[in-house]
C-alpha cells in the first residue's frame, strides 16, 4: 500500500499566521516529497447576540505524495 495524499486543517489566530502557514507549505514541497494540492483558508467568527466574540482562520492544506497509477501501468 502507498500513501496518495493527506489533507490537514489547522486553526490560525490571525490572517497573517494563515498566510505564513500556506507559504511554509509551498516552500516545504521543494524539500519534501510531496506536491501541494488544494490549499487555502477560511475566516470564521463566533457571535453572541449579533456581536463577534471570537474569530479564527481555518487553514486547509492537501499534500499529494503519489499518483494512483505508477508509471507504466495501463
Amino acid at each position: 500500500m502507498k500513501k496518495l495524499k493527506i489533507t490537514e486543517e489547522f486553526r490560525a489566530y490571525s490572517e497573517d499566521e494563515a498566510i505564513r502557514a500556506l507559504e511554509a507549505a509551498r516552500a516545504g514541497q521543494e524539500q519534501g516529497n510531496y506536491v501541494l494540492g488544494a490549499n487555502g483558508y477560511k475566516y470564521k467568527t463566533k457571535k453572541a447576540k449579533g456581536v463577534i466574540i471570537a474569530e479564527a482562520w481555518i487553514v486547509s492544506i492537501t499534500k499529494i505524495f503519489n499518483d494512483v497509477w505508477d508509471e507504466g501501468d495501463s
